[in-house]
C-alpha cells in the first residue's frame, strides 16, 4: 500500500493547472523501461539484416542504451512514472489490451487514413524521425547511433544519437510510444481540462507518442535547436477513444544572433501556423517566450519559436489538429537546415567559442533549474539520470561575474534575450 500511495503522489504534478501556466515542455523519457530488445544501426527505411557483431538489425543490446533517451512531453509524465517507475502493476482485465489490439491491427491491415489516430501519429513521427536523421547525417557526415527499445506493457521507442560529429557536438532525435493505464486520481485531475474523461471509473487505458530532438552544433555561429511534438489519448475498455490532445513546439537558441536566421526560422513556423489559424503563431510564440525563460537571470533561453499544449476538440476537431501538427513538424527541416548550412563552417575565435560555452551554461541552467520535466525526473526514485540529462550539451562554461563588452555582438544578444522580439 505504501508503494501505491507513493506512486499516486508522483502523478500529482503534471495534472494540476497551477503547476504550469502556460505549461512547460516536460520531457518524458528520463525513466527508461528495461529494454526487451535494443539495437545499434544506421537509420534507413528498411532495417538491415542482423549480424553477429550486434551493430545492425534489431537484435542484441548496445552499450549506448543508458545514454539515449530524450524527453517527449508534459501530458503523460506522471502516467509513465506510475506504470514504469513504481513496482505497482495494473490489473490485467479480461480480453486483449489496447496495445495488443493495435499490434494486431497493424499486422493484419496496416495503417491507413481510417486507422485510429494513435496509430497514424505513431507512423507519422517515425517517418519524420527517419527523414530528419537522414538529413542531419548528410550535414554532419557521420552516422547517428540507433538504439531501439520495447516496453512489455506495450510500445517502445527509437533513440538516435550523434556525439562529437563533424558539425554537431551532440544531437539526439528520439521517438517514444507508450501504452498504460491512467489511475483514478490522475483522471480526476485531468478532467479540469478534458471533460470527456469518465470520472466514475477506477482506471482507463492510455496511449502517448511523441518525437523530440535537441541539436548542439560545435560552431558558435550555429544555433542550438529544440523540437517536440506529441499526442495523448485515453480509451474505454473496448479501445474506443474518449479523450485526446496534442502538444509541442520548436525553438532556436543562438550564441551569436543573425537577424536573417531568426526571421527565417520564425517565418517558416508562422507559415505553417497560418495555414490553420492566423491566431496560432502569435499565441504560441508568446507561450514559448514565457516558458523558456531563465527567470533568475531575467532573460530567455533563446529567441523562441512556438509552444502549445492541450489542444483538443475544444480547439478544433482531431483531423484539423493532426494536420496542424503535421505541418509544424514538416516545417522543421526547412526552418533549420538552411541556417546550419550557412553557419557550420564559419570562422570563429577562441573568445567566441568561450562565449558559446557561457551561453550553453545558461542552457544548462534552464534545464536544471526551471525545466519541470528535468526536475521531476531527477527527484523520481528509479529514474535514469543519463537519460534525463541527454538534452544537455557536452561542454559548458560558468565564468564568475562575466559581462559582455559594451556595444559587442554578445551584448546585443543578451539585450534581445532580456526583451523578446517580434521577428515576423
Amino acid at each position: 500500500m505504501a508503494s501505491v500511495q507513493a506512486s499516486l503522489r508522483l502523478i500529482r504534478l503534471p495534472f494540476f493547472r497551477q503547476n504550469y501556466g502556460p505549461r512547460g515542455l516536460l520531457r518524458v523519457d528520463f525513466f527508461t523501461p528495461k529494454p526487451v530488445g535494443q539495437t545499434a544501426r544506421h537509420m534507413s527505411d528498411v532495417p538491415p539484416k542482423s549480424t553477429n557483431s550486434g551493430r545492425s538489425g534489431w537484435g542484441k543490446s548496445s552499450v549506448w542504451a543508458p545514454k539515449t533517451r530524450l524527453f517527449i512531453g508534459i501530458p503523460f509524465i506522471g502516467l509513465l512514472i506510475y506504470s514504469m517507475v513504481t513496482d505497482d502493476k495494473p490489473e490485467r482485465l479480461d480480453g486483449p489490451s489496447m496495445a495488443e489490439k493495435d499490434a494486431l491491427t497493424k499486422r493484419e491491415s496496416g495503417i491507413t487514413d481510417q486507422s485510429p489516430m494513435r496509430l497514424r501519429m505513431e507512423e507519422f513521427i517515425k517517418q519524420h524521425q527517419k527523414q530528419i536523421v537522414a538529413e542531419l547525417e548528410k550535414i554532419d557526415g557521420k552516422p547517428f547511433h540507433i538504439d531501439t527499445w520495447d516496453r512489455p506493457q506495450g510500445g517502445g521507442g527509437i533513440s538516435c544519437v550523434l556525439q562529437e560529429g563533424n558539425v554537431f557536438e551532440k544531437a539526439g532525435v528520439n521517438t517514444s510510444v507508450v501504452y498504460g493505464r491512467l489511475p483514478r486520481p490522475a483522471i480526476l485531475k485531468m478532467r479540469a481540462d478534458h471533460k470527456a474523461l469518465d470520472p466514475d471509473v477506477d482506471s482507463l487505458p492510455f496511449f502517448a507518442a511523441g518525437l523530440s530532438l535537441v541539436l548542439h552544433p560545435s560552431n558558435p555561429m550555429a544555433p542550438t535547436v529544440h523540437l517536440n511534438y506529441r499526442y495523448f489519448e485515453t480509451a474505454d475498455e473496448a479501445g474506443n477513444t474518449n479523450a485526446w490532445w496534442y502538444g509541442g513546439g520548436s525553438d532556436l537558441t543562438p550564441s551569436y544572433l543573425f537577424d536573417e536566421d531568426a526571421i527565417h526560422f520564425h517565418n517558416t513556423i508562422k507559415t505553417a501556423c497560418d495555414k490553420h489559424d492566423k491566431s496560432y503563431y502569435p499565441r504560441f510564440k508568446k507561450w514559448c517566450d514565457e516558458y523558456f525563460s531563465n527567470k533568475h537571470r531575467g532573460e530567455s533561453r533563446g529567441i523562441g519559436g512556438i509552444f502549445f499544449d492541450d489542444l483538443d476538440n475544444t480547439e478544433k476537431d482531431q483531423e484539423q489538429l493532426f494536420a496542424f501538427v503535421q505541418d509544424c513538424l514538416s516545417a522543421f527541416l526547412p526552418s533549420y537546415i538552411p541556417i546550419i548550412k550557412r553557419r557550420k563552417d564559419m570562422p570563429f575565435t577562441k573568445k567566441e567559442k568561450q562565449w558559446q560555452q557561457i551561453r550553453r551554461g545558461r542552457y544548462v541552467e534552464f534545464n536544471l533549474v526551471h525545466d519541470r520535466g528535468t526536475a521531476f525526473g531527477l527527484n523520481t526514485p528509479g529514474s535514469r539520470v543519463e537519460s534525463i540529462l541527454m538534452s544537455l550539451p557536452l561542454t559548458a562554461r560558468w565564468q564568475y561575474m562575466h559581462s559582455p563588452e559594451k556595444g559587442s555582438r554578445e551584448e546585443r544578444l543578451v539585450d534581445v534575450l532580456k526583451n523578446p522580439r517580434e521577428w515576423v
